[in-house]
């Protein structure tokens, strides 16, 4: 199974690069699931109903989010009935919407995708993520009711996402650090066989400040008096992903490579995609 995973969409310029982009991708590379991380698409701040459904237009099968999840309040209310709409499995019971999803790739294999947030440095500090993914993978295992299991696990700190990935080892095909918004060069197979890369980047304007219009930032570092809000950059987007081979017989990585698209990164896709 080939699956693509983008990093979180920052703004106009952000989602705007993958819906224009996705569609090709899915045909040139013959993608079987697509999964997009859509926290920051609305502005920087959230993500609304009209979004979404641009994105799976788009060709994205999934969408996920993380903290910034309720930043636009209309999420409270569509997340309850959108299936492909997927926040921290770890918010407390009776949060709206669903942390977890088992979906159907384009090859026909069930491919249980699950969005968990980290608690190192992260506000809201949501429950345990380590209890919370052990509950997702007893409920649906893989190689059982699943036949490939991708993580999300929007996390500030490398270590809590390094132990994250080693604790599920062998019992994920994937597991993808997202919110830092910069694209790292660890992508690797584990000892068990599960993928992982400690942050796929954003799909925004890397000149700025995190996908933000740089001014502002600078200037609560220099002068530590906010002068206005942070306002999503408008500049060329550069997309950020990660590109994934699994295997069909045992649900765990065969491959994985980072995809860059745009003006400003150097841009590669995964070589074994031809």
């Amino acid at each position: 199974m080939r699956l693509l995973f983008l990093g979180d969409m920052v703004g106009k310029p952000g989602r705007t690069a993958v819906w224009e982009r996705l569609p090709g991708l899915i045909a040139d590379f013959r993608l079987d699931f697509v999964i997009v991380n859509g926290e920051n698409a609305a502005g920087g701040f959230g993500i609304t109903e009209e979004i979404f459904q641009e994105t799976l237009r788009a060709g994205a099968d999934v969408v996920t989010t993380g903290n910034h999840v309720w930043d636009q309040r209309e999420a409270l209310m569509f997340a309850a009935r959108e299936e492909r709409f997927l926040r921290p499995a770890n918010y407390p019971k009776g949060a709206p919407g669903r942390g977890s999803g088992l979906f159907v790739a384009k090859n026909g294999a069930r491919v249980l995708v699950s969005n968990i947030m980290g608690r190192v440095f992260m506000h809201p500090e949501l429950d345990d993520p380590f209890q919370a993914v052990e509950r997702e993978l007893s409920a649906c295992p893989l190689g059982e009711q699943a036949d490939a299991v991708v993580i999300d696990f929007h996390a500030e700190a490398t270590s809590e996402k390094m132990c994250f990935a080693h604790f599920v080892d062998g019992r994920a095909s994937f597991v993808v650090g997202t919110h830092t918004h910069q694209p790292t060069a660890d992508h690797q197979i584990l000892n068990g066989g599960t993928a992982y890369i400690t942050d796929a980047g954003m799909c925004g304007d890397y000149d700025s400040s995190l996908g933000m219009d740089k001014e502002e930032p600078l200037n609560r570092f220099l002068s530590k008096v906010p002068k206005g809000r942070f306002e999503a950059a408008t500049g060329p987007a550069t997309i950020c992903g990660v590109g994934l081979d699994i295997s069909d017989r045992t649900g765990l990585a065969e491959r994985i490579a980072p995809l860059r698209l745009g003006p400003r990164l150097e841009e590669t896709t995964p070589a074994f995609w031809g």
